[in-house]
């Protein structure tokens, strides 16, 4: 007696098509499942057993083999107990025979019999455009993902009664079909601009670095608001695209991160710790999974205390920053991660923190501050486009009851904006942010008359700036002038540019 259906695999942030063959014959009763499976998967021998008793089927007292093909590619987690229940239940005559032929399931089976979430569906459901299989089958929490593919049709159930009854065609079931407005993951985000004191030009930079894309670092004491400003960054960015939010969800359910089930609508804010290792900043494992960066996706990477990080692990940003996706290499294959996100980074401007403070001596010696600062290398302080000094309040600045700063809402609309001058400007070059310009679309796009180039030719040869800083405060300099829906670049958006270069001398660059 034998039976074939068809799951599939998590590869990374892809999925693979894996066949499920059943086996049911006599001798010793035993449950074999082979095919390379991981300690989750031959559990299943348990989970299914009981799960089948408790709908009221009869498990075989036979000998059972189940064959993961192919055999060569490793399968984990518990997404395969719902296709060898059912497996069982077509060799067994209880299912009618070929009748799951035309589906891909996946789900994990509680010892009731109810199916559980599993990790990947929508890769999953994306990966089945490329196959002759248009339907799939998923738990009852997954329908969201599934459907969101829009190239399948998906079937949700609660338990494995419910799917058996589907497959003999004892009750109907319609494909569960996507919504945009219900079909989302977004958290609404309660932080507010208008929460913070004071920080006007902080926070004008933070609105050049969302409506360019631009990476920052921010500068200043401890207290005196560098994270309060990051944690609000995501309320003023643009609203991201469908195909931006099946990117991002794709992502976030190969790595078992969208708890929530729907697209993911808000773009990302990751905040890892600084004592993340580089491995888990980048991506990997025994079954390789996105890191940190990939988590970013579409959205910000938010890194506190900057200097604090190994340096390991901050090294590993320089390819995710310049290819806007990072490779992570094995024995046996090689990943490929979307990593396309903003660097937001905060630091204290030396060890103690007080340097240039209004109030507070600094107690550092210049060796222990010039150490502190070489913790970040240059390569990586170059791919940063905007530096901003965010000095410590004063009392009266914090106390002042009628400082209501503008409210998120308001520069998000200036920011969405500058963004879609941006999108028509580089409409089908594959580009779609200012800091992503090269050198071919900086000399088309950043012309400049004749008294704008001459402040800036005096300001890079007095302060001696290098050729990408150069490059960097033209794409800035765009961007300041998208905002204010002006088509060429003038002084005084050069002249803002430069001020945002202040560390360039100060980290030796």
């Amino acid at each position: 007696m034998f039976s074939l259906t068809y799951s599939a695999a998590i590869n990374g942030i892809d999925a693979d098509i894996v066949e499920v063959e059943t086996y049911i014959s006599n001798g010793m009763p035993g449950f074999f499942i082979v095919g390379l499976p991981d300690t989750a998967v031959k559990e299943s021998r348990d989970r299914v057993a009981a799960a089948l008793k408790n709908s009221g089927f009869d498990f075989p007292p036979k000998k059972i083999t189940v064959n993961l093909a192919p055999a060569d590619t490793k399968k984990e987690g518990g997404i395969f107990d719902l296709p060898i229940a059912l497996g069982i239940l077509s060799a067994s005559g209880i299912i009618k025979k070929d009748s799951l032929l035309g589906f891909c399931i996946a789900g994990e089976l509680a010892l009731d019999g109810k199916i559980r979430k599993v990790k990947g569906i929508l890769p999953i459901a994306l990966s089945l455009s490329k196959t002759k299989i248009k339907k799939i089958i998923v738990p009852f929490a997954n329908r969201q993902e599934a459907a969101a593919s829009r190239s399948v049709s998906a079937f949700s159930f609660k338990t494995l009664d419910e799917v058996v009854k589907f497959i003999n065609g004892t009750t109907q079931c319609e494909p569960y079909i996507y919504n945009d407005d219900e079909n989302t993951a977004t958290v609404s985000n309660s932080y507010d601009f208008a929460d913070i004191k004071g920080q006007k030009n902080a926070k004008r930079a933070v609105e050049i670095s969302a409506a360019g894309g631009h990476n920052i670092l921010m500068s200043g004491p401890p207290g005196s608001g560098k994270t309060m400003i990051a944690k609000r960054m995501p309320s003023i960015l643009p609203p991201m695209t469908f195909e931006e939010s099946v990117e991002t969800t794709k992502i976030w359910s190969s790595a078992g991160h969208n708890f929530s089930g729907g697209l993911i609508k808000q773009r990302p804010f990751r905040s890892p710790h600084h004592t993340i290792s580089a491995i888990a900043l980048a991506g990997g494992g025994a079954y390789p999974k996105p890191g940190e960066v990939s988590l970013s996706h579409n959205g910000i990477l938010f890194l506190d205390e900057l200097p604090e990080f190994r340096r390991d692990a901050l090294e590993i940003l320089r390819q995710p920053l310049e290819d806007k996706k990072i490779m992570v290499s094995r024995t046996k294959n090689t990943f490929v991660f979307p990593a396309s996100f903003m660097l937001v980074t905060a630091m204290n401007p030396c060890p103690c923190g007080n340097l240039g403070h209004r109030e507070k001596q600094c107690i550092c010696t210049p060796y222990q501050i010039q150490k502190y600062r070489g913790k970040i290398s240059g390569p990586l302080m170059d791919r940063i486009d905007i530096y901003i000094e965010v000095p410590a309040l004063k009392f009266l600045e914090l106390t002042e009851i009628k400082d209501v700063g503008e409210h998120s809402q308001e520069i998000k609309q200036r920011v969405t904006l500058a963004r879609e001058i941006q999108n028509k400007r580089f409409k089908g070059t594959g580009i779609y942010v200012n800091a992503q310009m090269r050198s071919k679309e900086i000399k088309k796009h950043c012309i400049l008359d004749d008294k704008s180039y001459a402040f800036l030719k005096n300001t890079v040869e007095k302060l001696n700036f290098s050729a990408r800083s150069y490059d960097k405060i033209l794409k800035v300099a765009r961007t300041i002038a998208d905002l204010e829906n002006e088509s060429s670049i003038k002084v005084n958006h050069i002249s803002q540019a430069v001020q945002y270069r202040f560390l360039d001398r100060q980290m030796g660059n």
